[in-house]
Formats: C-alpha cells, sequence, structure tokens
C-alpha cells in the first residue's frame, strides 16, 4: 500500500533539500582535493618569480614555496656595475602594452622610468645608411624617400599580430591555461600565429610585398640588436622584436630585477640559493594516509648535498646543459632530452669617447646620434652600440669630459684592437657574456610544458618568442595549468574559440 501523496510530497522536498544543502562532505559528492604542501621552483628569474607569485595566489596562504637559484635573482634581468653605478646588461626595455610587468610595478610599489629618447642611425661597415633626425616630418621624409611607404605598412603589421597577441591577459583574467606553446599561440592568433611561428621572419616579409632594401637597413638592424640573429628567425619574434622599436619604451627605477626580488618577496617564497642536481618521482608517506607520488629535487649548496619532496615541481630556467645541468631520474616514460640551442652574445659596458669618424665624416662635437644599429656584414664585430643611463635616476649625470657609457653588443669578447678602434679613449670597460636567447631556427617545436604529471617546464616558451613579458605570461599560465590539473577543472584548459566565447560572455 502506498504512502500517502503530502508524504510522498515532503520526502522529496526534504531530499532536494539535503541535496541543495548538503556540505562538500556527503556521501556521493565529490570533494576537492587537499592543496599542496609544498611546490618547487626551479629559476628566479621574471618566469619562476611571477609564477610564484600567481602560484600563491590561487593555492592560498598555506602552501610552502621553494625557489631555487644558484645565481642573482632576476635570471638574464641583470645590472653590472661600472664606475660606481649599474646599468642594465640583460633585459632593458619594456613594451607599454606588456600589462603583467605594468601590473607588477603597480602592485609591488615600484616605479617607471621613460626609455632612452636619443637618434638612431643604421650603419653598414662603410657609411650610415640611414640616420634619425630630430624633426619628426623630416624623419617622415626620410623614410619615404628611401623605402616608399613601406615603414606605414610594417607599422600596421606589426599592431595587427599585438592586437590579436593582446587577447591573452582576457584569456588569464578569467583563469583560463593552455598545455603547449603552439595551443597559446593559436587561441591568440590561429593559423597565422602559428604560420608565422614555423617560417622565417624573410619569408613571412617577403610574401607581404617588403623590398630586399626595407628588410636589409631597417628590419635586420632591429632583429641583431634584439635577438643578435638576422631575417632568418620566427616572424613570430620578429614581431615581437619589431614592436620594441615602437615609442612609450620604458624601464623600472634602480633595475628591471626588482621585479623579481618584488615578486619573490611578495609571494612568501622561501629562497634557496642552491644548483638544483636532479629530479626524481617517489612514492613517500605523508602524515596520515596512503604513500602518495612526490617528486624528490636534489640540490647542493656550497659543498653540501640536500635534497627534498614536493607535489609539484615548476622548471623555470632553460634546459641546457651550460644553464641549467639537471638530470631527470627514472621516470617511465623517460623525459626526453633537449636539445634546444641558446644564442651566445656579449654584452660590454664602456665609459669613453666614441670615435665618431668610423661612422660618419661629422666631426664629434656634429655628432649626435646616441644609437648605432648594424646591418648584416660579415665584417661587422658588433650587433650595436648604444648610449646607457645608470638604472637609478639619481646617478644621472652629464658628463664633463666627453666620455659617456656606451653598450655594445657583439658575438665575441672584443679585443683591445676592436675597442680601440671603437672609441678614441676609454677608461672602464665590464663585459657580460650570456647565452642570451634560443637560436631561432624554424619551423620551431616548443619543448612541452607538461613534462610529467606533475612537473611543468616554462621556457619551452621564449622558443616562440624570448622577452620579460612573454616570460610572465609563461609564469601565470603555468601556474594556472598546475592549479587547474592538480585540482581536475579539465574545462579550464585548453578551450577551444575562446575569443568568440569571452566576446559573448562579456
Amino acid at each position: 500500500m502506498g504512502r500517502p501523496t503530502s508524504e510522498l510530497a515532503s520526502s522529496f522536498l526534504g531530499l532536494l533539500l539535503l541535496l541543495l544543502c548538503c556540505p562538500q562532505g556527503c556521501p556521493g559528492r565529490a570533494e576537492p582535493p587537499a592543496p599542496p604542501d609544498k611546490i618547487a621552483i626551479i629559476g628566479a628569474g621574471i618566469g619562476g618569480t611571477s609564477a610564484a607569485y600567481y602560484l600563491r595566489q590561487k593555492f592560498g596562504k598555506d602552501v610552502k614555496i621553494d625557489v631555487f637559484e644558484r645565481g642573482e635573482v632576476g635570471g638574464r634581468l641583470a645590472t653590472e656595475t661600472l664606475d660606481g653605478r649599474e646599468y642594465e646588461a640583460g633585459g632593458s626595455i619594456i613594451h607599454p602594452l606588456n600589462l603583467h610587468m605594468k601590473r607588477f610595478v603597480k602592485d609591488l610599489g615600484l616605479s617607471a622610468v621613460e626609455g632612452s629618447s636619443g637618434l638612431m642611425g643604421v650603419y653598414d661597415g662603410e657609411k650610415l645608411v640611414f640616420e634619425e633626425s630630430r624633426w619628426f616630418i623630416i624623419n617622415i621624409m626620410k623614410l619615404i624617400w628611401q623605402y616608399g611607404f613601406q615603414f606605414l605598412r610594417m607599422h600596421m603589421w606589426v599592431e595587427d599580430v599585438l592586437d590579436k597577441f593582446m587577447r591573452i591577459y582576457r584569456y588569464q583574467s578569467h583563469d583560463y591555461a593552455f598545455s603547449s606553446v603552439e595551443k597559446l599561440l593559436h587561441a591568440l592568433g590561429g593559423d597565422e600565429f602559428v604560420g608565422m611561428f614555423n617560417r622565417t621572419l624573410l619569408d613571412t616579409l617577403e610574401k607581404a610585398g617588403f623590398s630586399e632594401k626595407f628588410l636589409n637597413e631597417i628590419v635586420t638592424p632591429v632583429m641583431r640588436v634584439n635577438y643578435a640573429q638576422s631575417l632568418d628567425i620566427n616572424g613570430f619574434v620578429g614581431a615581437v622584436s619589431l614592436s620594441s622599436a615602437g615609442s612609450g619604451l620604458w624601464a623600472v627605477e634602480g633595475g628591471n630585477k626588482l621585479v623579481c626580488s618584488g615578486l619573490l618577496q611578495a609571494s612568501k617564497s622561501n629562497l634557496l640559493r642552491g644548483s638544483v642536481m636532479s629530479i626524481e618521482e617517489k612514492k613517500k608517506t605523508k602524515q596520515a594516509g596512503n604513500p602518495s607520488k612526490m617528486y624528490e629535487v636534489v640540490y647542493q649548496i656550497g659543498s653540501e648535498i640536500h635534497s627534498g619532496f614536493y607535489d609539484i615541481v615548476l622548471v623555470a630556467t632553460p634546459l641546457h646543459q651550460k644553464m641549467s645541468n639537471i638530470t631527470f631520474l627514472n621516470f617511465d616514460p623517460p623525459i626526453a632530452d633537449f636539445h634546444q640551442y641558446y644564442q651566445p652574445l656579449v654584452t660590454t659596458l664602456i665609459k669613453g669617447q666614441l670615435n665618431t669618424t668610423l661612422f660618419s665624416s661629422r666631426a664629434l662635437d656634429n655628432f649626435d646620434l646616441s644609437a648605432i644599429l648594424t646591418t648584416d656584414n660579415p665584417d661587422l664585430f658588433i650587433y650595436s652600440i648604444g648610449m646607457q643611463h645608470p638604472v637609478k635616476a639619481k646617478d644621472h649625470l652629464e658628463p664633463t669630459d666627453g666620455k659617456n657609457v656606451w653598450k655594445i653588443f657583439s658575438q665575441d669578447i672584443l679585443t683591445k684592437q676592436q675597442i680601440s678602434k671603437l672609441f678614441l679613449s676609454y677608461d672602464y670597460a665590464v663585459k657580460k657574456p650570456w647565452l642570451a636567447y634560443p637560436h631561432y631556427t624554424p619551423p620551431e617545436k616548443c619543448p612541452s610544458i607538461i613534462l610529467h604529471d606533475r612537473l611543468y617546464y616554462l621556457n619551452g616558451i621564449e622558443f616562440a618568442a624570448s622577452a620579460m613579458e612573454m616570460s610572465a605570461i609563461a609564469g601565470y599560465n603555468t601556474a594556472l595549468l598546475a592549479y587547474h590539473r592538480w585540482n581536475g577543472h579539465t574545462d579550464m584548459i585548453d578551450q577551444e574559440g575562446l575569443y568568440e566565447k569571452l566576446k559573448t560572455e562579456l
């Protein structure tokens, strides 16, 4: 015999209320996993420190974050001291549309300063083939006379790339992540960006109708100063490089590396000044429960060997033997070897009196260029030379002896004879060899972001383009990816049609 209708209705309503109000621990409802206990980040450059900053935001205050750095915090954002003042030796300029860097400066209470606004010339080994004027209208007339309206078409092409690139900020503000660099690029610019990534800048721009003269005298010098390479780099990094030739460039007062130390402090991470030797997956029993998979990180501080166990590991340093010789032990399947090559570059800071007759017949007091870029001439031993100001505004002093500080980029360490050719006289010289950027050889293949279940690699994004903002984007993306994969949020990873979806939602 059935129950009365009113009793059935009452039971149904009670069950409905139970389902609506049931706490997370109710039977039949999956509990979200507990946050990780410990996270390791290897590398304290802009990628690693921005990842630490965003991981803290996503996982909360209780997770312990260890950041390993065998060198100085900042990585390739570094300064060198010359005559008692600090100068940028690594990443120097920031684009006005680099929104992560702008946010970091604001959140950390730092100050921005305008980039140098001096005049630029292009030297081909014999003469200046292009030279800026102080007068805007004269510059326009020069560009039209020598190259037609190609400079305007180039500006429009770069602006179109930047407009699509800016989509990443909307995606990340809504917490979407990507599991590979290729999927990230496709979400930004579709097949166009993937195509640029897989063919040379020369091929891309020749097909767009740019002349050989314009490419050799305007585009190539920009590639040489920014990436120590020529038009055989991929088209996407070429567009990133050309964007830096615009106006509104800026830097951080006191040095761009202050962003890294500020992010490290804001993330409340523990800095371990040691060199990571190996990473191995192992089973370890925590305080309660069954054995769980963790990663053992073995590292060296001084002459002592230490190790620690971590739930999540982020590698935020190039996996290149001369930059971070990390061994991945006993992974099944094995973590593939990395055969990416990095471009050697030497930064030389010199305080001296420039030998202007090397570049122009004009007398020294009539030579007003503060930056000289070079064409792809095998007889030239420098990529560029530019006048530098200290990173601290209080140290900006006009020289009374005619000797300025110049920063020179070259493939090899300059000899005394080469320095004497560039300068009539000089007082100080500081040299800094780098493996500064990837050596771009399209078609490119970026290393995986996901090396193992909870082991991630940030620096693969450099093979699309190497820049401060690209590393910050990679740090944020990897933090989001680690967070979503830990919590099983598959709907937040590699979503198709994000741009149209977010336009509809907003």
